[in-house]
């Protein structure tokens, strides 16, 4: 085994540092030269451009289209959504000047005291209000609704403790805003991307989330209603992995951004923001990866296949590529992404252990005796599980193999969080068991009060109003007030 995987913390000695570990070893990202901010490695990156193509995809066929808005936004602009500056101030970074002075050897620079802004920039941590004030000058008539734009950026976000992936001070995401002419269109739109996010975290990154509603604290600053998408990583925590607000009118009355409807009488547009980020990066690491290094789920893997030839001198690498050339070809021609690795440079077993690492889902190799005997070795990365096979019809199999290890991943985890979900009615018990991770389902009597105690003295925080659980009354463990439903309480990221 390769050295970098001896090397590779345990997750059960530590969950944290195996999660750091695998980030770096992988070569997905590493820390950079300020404070928070990461640098994502090609392979990192890989991975959010296959999120980023598909999403994309599917954001259009909800008639989005994708636009772009300044990354600087007037310090004034915040202070207009009361509950939004609330929400944001204490994570602005804020630019005060516009130019440097050098020293006389240029050796040194300082801020130019005469360069100073007549008002301060915010680098945005979210767009709402530089978007609404562009829509104003957009959306006159009900023509001109539905409006609906996204944009692929990045935002910051003064993060005191980070991790790569989720959460930096920098990161990258996508935004979607939307203006519609009746409250009624808005909230269909909040809840239709929300179903976006959960298909696409189910059926593409095989990872199974609860849905459901914030409470009122934990919703999105400005918002009337926050939806989310909850998924559970290996050591029970939750980690929201994508969020659609319903706005109301907050923002339209902020910005002052009206329409003529039918009746030719102005009103107030109703609005929808949605976005999700490169933490998903990270949430595909600690839901399905293993002490070996990443399990990649093939949809979203940059290499899902990736072949090898063992050979000894270069005559036998002709023989062996020439007969695995038509296969890569096939497998090229039908859309998966193959990687034929055929350098001299590394061993093969150091070749097996880094593309393990790298959790590619499926692997080929072909050496001296396959060739003479027409047959090829293949490993999937989700099990480790490996086979000798006939050559003939190899390019199917790979196909079938990848629409299983897709399946498996996904059933895997689905089977990891049902397993760990629990009902709870009894404080103290609760209190116990929620040091060991775990989604629980408890009453709640709907007070702030009661939500802030649970999260002051277990570290636990309503992560939502569940959709997908039967719905019905009780008690409230921590108060002892009637309670109309349970809640969802996690730990979170």
């Amino acid at each position: 085994m390769a050295k970098e995987l001896k090397e590779l913390t345990k997750r059960s000695d530590n969950y944290s540092q195996w999660y750091n570990d695998l980030v770096v070893k992988a070569n997905l990202a590493e820390q950079s030269a300020v404070r928070g901010c990461m640098v994502i490695k090609p392979y990192g990156y890989a991975i959010w451009e296959n999120i980023q193509a598909q999403l994309d995809k599917m954001f259009k066929a909800t008639g989005a289209q994708n636009a772009y808005f300044p990354l600087l936004i007037p310090k004034n602009f915040l202070s207009r959504e009361a509950e939004h500056v609330k929400g944001f101030a204490k994570e602005c970074a804020v630019v005060t000047h516009y130019r440097l002075k050098a020293s006389e050897g240029g050796n040194s620079v300082e801020i130019d005291p005469t360069a100073k802004l007549e008002e301060e920039l915010i680098i945005r941590p979210t767009s709402e209000t530089i978007i609404w004030n562009t829509y104003r000058n957009w959306i006159h008539s009900w023509r001109d609704l539905p409006l609906m734009c996204n944009q692929w950026c990045n935002v910051m976000r003064w993060e005191m403790r980070t991790r790569p992936f989720l959460r930096t001070a920098e990161f990258l995401w996508q935004e979607g805003h939307t203006a519609h002419a009746t409250r009624e269109e808005a909230e269909e739109e909040a809840r239709k991307m929300l179903d976006v996010y959960v298909e696409f975290a189910e059926k593409w990154l095989a990872i199974p989330v609860v849905q459901g509603v914030k409470s009122e604290h934990e919703r999105f600053a400005g918002a009337l209603d926050t939806y989310t998408i909850e998924a559970m990583m290996q050591d029970g925590k939750a980690l929201q992995s994508g969020t659609s607000h319903f706005l109301g009118q907050n923002f339209a009355k902020s910005f002052d951004v009206t329409f003529l409807n039918k009746d030719n009488k102005p009103e107030y547009v109703w609005a929808t923001s949605w976005g999700l980020s490169t933490r998903l990066i990270g949430a595909l690491i600690m839901t399905h990866s293993d002490d070996n290094g990443l399990v990649l789920p093939p949809k979203i893997a940059p290499i899902q296949v990736v072949v090898i030839p063992i050979f000894k001198g270069d005559e036998q690498l002709y023989e062996i590529s020439q007969k695995l050339k038509p296969v890569i070809n096939e497998l090229r021609e039908a859309g998966i992404t193959v990687k034929f690795d055929d350098a001299d440079n590394k061993r093969p077993g150091f070749k097996f252990s880094d593309y393990e690492l790298k959790g590619v889902p499926v692997r080929l190799a072909m050496g001296g005796r396959d060739l003479e005997n027409n047959t090829i070795e293949i490993m999937r990365r989700d099990t480790l599980e490996k086979e000798n096979l006939s050559f003939d019809g190899i390019v199917q199999r790979v196909k079938d193999l990848l629409v299983n290890v897709q399946e498996n991943i996904y059933q895997k985890a689905k089977k990891f969080r049902d397993a760990r979900i629990y009902e709870c009615d009894d404080y103290e018990e609760f209190k116990t068991r929620i040091k060991d991770g775990g989604f629980f389902l408890c009453h709640w009597d709907g007070t702030p009060e009661t939500e802030e105690k649970i999260k002051e003295e277990t570290q636990a925080t309503i992560r939502c109003v569940p959709f997908m659980f039967e719905q019905t009354e009780g008690i409230d463990m921590v108060s002892g007030k009637p309670s109309k439903q349970r809640v969802l309480l996690a730990r979170a990221y």
